[in-house]
């Protein structure tokens, strides 16, 4: 008995040390794949944002600051040149080149089977040329003034290692091999990762010796975790929870605005939209979400401040605009968009509708706090014009898949950019694999005089005419209903106030990059 309680104590102080450098997360969305250019989707970047790293990123304060690259600036309006770190490796030893650039680039349009591609990223490149072992010289074929913050979303890759990896690859973990702050160790699909620091990393070491983060879909699931003393962190946190958290004094919570916006995207192309037939059930003879009056009327429908207070316990804005609050080139000042349920129907009527239809109301299940909730107010709210409305949720890879399929008449979602004009070219630019706009734009909106002012704006090198640019794109939008915004959410976390303090990313990346341990004697 006495050996056994010396091997205790000794134990005991390396023990707990090794015990304080582990984070544990609980995350709401698990990625839809391990691949670094297969989905252009928050849950997929923030995770593997740990493990791969961009040339260049947004900081938390919306800042472009250097990763991969310690410096660029552009040498013309069609030339942009990096300089690389020296000295920068894969976790495998295999030095970072600069012809990884040239090879990560090729790639992103070559990833089959993407439901979000981000070929968009790199439409206007059209060289690749390589200086020295260290520089690189971008060549675009038109100006791109927003390359540096598209470059963003990038991961980089090496052509020597994974210049034949497909997804399954990285699924399975071989090729999870890449530069960031931490090296991949496990991942069990749709249920866990855990990665570990990476020691030779170019940049300030990470403060955990390991990371597990548990994909957790029920957010009563997570806020019992973290209460439980179960794991450190959460994301995700249900809005009716906040306050209750807020004082409970073991816990902490970190917030800010988000750069995202929760949005309705209705079919406006097809003459014949499924999940659409009259009161009776039959067929109808033409799609009513073509009517630009129709679209109004159920955007008048929403009751966006209703939504904001009771189902999101405040914690969110009601949207005026596609664009969140915190993005560059949004429209200044825009008015609210107004609930007005007698005018809703008096459009209705206008366009054909006076008696309403029928139509089912897609979106994702677990994709943010209180989603489902949400989608129930709005279908209530179209109920009330004459249109009546069910809800259908399913889970995020296969509504993702679905949405790309476009086998819905219309769907909830959300989109997050710092930019309004990345925003606009993602989602409701007119959809053309050959130039690679409109990557999102899942329902094939097209609006010319949309997109005319948008290609401008993202031609346009000065400023203050760029956002001139875009807000004129984004008010034809608007008036057009080819989105309607409904809120933009808050982004969330809580954590156990004496293991860690989170920097909240308006991104909504939840990862160990943001996740500092608490210095004990603070805690105390």
């Amino acid at each position: 008995m006495r050996g056994f309680l010396l091997a205790i104590a000794s134990c005991f102080l390396p023990c707990a040390v090794a015990a304080q450098n582990t984070l544990t997360i609980a995350a709401q969305s698990a990625p839809t794949a391990m691949d670094p250019h297969f989905h252009r989707a928050n849950s997929n970047n923030a995770i593997l944002r740990q493990i791969f790293d961009p040339l260049v990123d947004f900081d938390n304060d919306g800042r472009i600051v250097p990763r991969l690259a310690e410096s660029w600036r552009a040498v013309d309006d069609l030339t942009w040149e990096f300089r690389l770190r020296e000295g920068v490796r894969f976790h495998d030893g295999t030095p970072l080149k600069a012809e990884d650039i040239a090879f990560s680039f090729a790639r992103l349009p070559l990833v089959p089977n993407s439901p979000g591609s981000f070929a968009s990223t790199v439409r206007t490149v059209k060289s690749v040329d390589i200086l020295d072992d260290r520089t690189i010289r971008i060549v675009t074929s038109e100006p791109t003034p927003f390359l540096d913050a598209e470059l963003t979303a990038v991961m980089i890759l090496s052509r020597q290692l994974h210049e034949n990896a497909t997804t399954a690859d990285f699924n399975n973990g071989r090729a999870m091999i890449g530069t960031g702050a931490y090296r991949h160790v496990s991942y069990e699909q749709g249920n866990r990762l855990e990665v570990e620091k990476n020691r030779g990393f170019w940049g300030d070491k990470a403060p955990w010796d390991r990371v597990q983060i548990r994909f957790v879909s029920s957010p009563g699931s997570r806020v019992a975790a973290l209460l439980s003393g179960d794991v450190d962190l959460i994301d995700g946190v249900p809005t009716q929870d906040v306050a209750r958290l807020d004082a409970d004094p073991r816990i902490e919570i970190f917030s800010t605005e988000s750069n995202g916006t929760a949005y309705l995207f209705p079919d406006t192309a097809r003459d014949q939209a499924p999940f659409i037939t009259d009161r009776e059930g039959r067929p109808l003879a033409r799609n009513p979400l073509r009517d630009v009056r129709v679209r109004r009327a159920l955007s008048m429908s929403m009751n966006r401040q209703g939504i904001v207070d009771r189902l999101l316990a405040g914690q969110g804005r009601a949207a005026e605009q596609f664009a969140s609050p915190v993005a560059i080139g949004r429209i200044p000042d825009q008015a609210p968009i107004p609930y007005d349920v007698a005018r809703a129907r008096a459009l209705l009527a206008e366009a054909g509708y006076p008696d309403g239809f029928r139509m089912t109301l897609h979106g994702p299940n677990g994709w943010f706090p209180g989603d489902t909730e949400v989608l129930q107010a709005i279908a209530q709210g179209f109920t009330r014009i004459g249109v009546e409305t069910r809800v259908e949720v399913l889970p995020t890879a296969t509504f993702f898949s679905r949405a790309t399929n476009r086998d819905f008449a219309m769907f909830m979602t959300t989109y997050a950019s710092n930019l309004a004009a990345i925003t606009l070219q993602q989602v409701l630019a007119t959809r053309n694999p050959e130039t690679r706009m409109g990557p999102f734009n899942r329902q094939h909106y097209s609006n010319p005089r949309m997109d005319e002012a948008l290609l401008e704006a993202m031609q346009t090198m000065d400023e203050t005419k760029r956002n001139a640019l875009t807000a004129e794109a984004m008010r034809i939008a608007i008036d057009d209903v080819g989105v309607i915004p409904i809120f933009y959410p808050k982004a969330i976390w809580a954590g156990l106030k004496a293991r860690v303090s989170y920097d909240p990313s308006p991104a909504w990346y939840t990862n160990a990059l943001f996740a500092a341990p608490v210095d004990a004697g603070r805690a105390n």
